[in-house]
């Protein structure tokens, strides 16, 4: 069994599904140091942060990813990033 379908196997953001150094970088840029700190985050609020600290607007599929790794630690299924875009479009578009 991969150790992303084992929540007590991800102890570290790179564990993650979807999350390898660079978005584990950004991760921690935001304040994120390990997986559980995630449960609860708003991931279009983690984006704003690291655009703002960043100085810079990132690609806009860094919330996809921020949501499958927000999700997935509160307990959905390893689901691949892009899963999310059409969610974030929805989103994205009422906001």
């Amino acid at each position: 069994m991969p150790k992303y379908l084992d929540r007590a196997a991800v102890v570290q953001l790179e564990d993650l599904p979807n999350i390898g150094k660079a978005g584990a970088a950004d991760l921690r840029r935001i304040g994120i140091q390990n997986p559980g700190q995630l449960v609860g985050q708003s991931p279009l609020q983690m984006y704003d942060t690291l655009c703002a600290k960043t100085g810079a607007r990132h690609d806009p599929c860094v919330i996809d990813v921020f949501m499958s790794a927000v999700r997935y630690m509160e307990g959905a299924e390893a689901l691949p990033w892009w899963s999310y875009t059409a969610e974030r479009k929805r989103l994205l578009k009422s906001g």
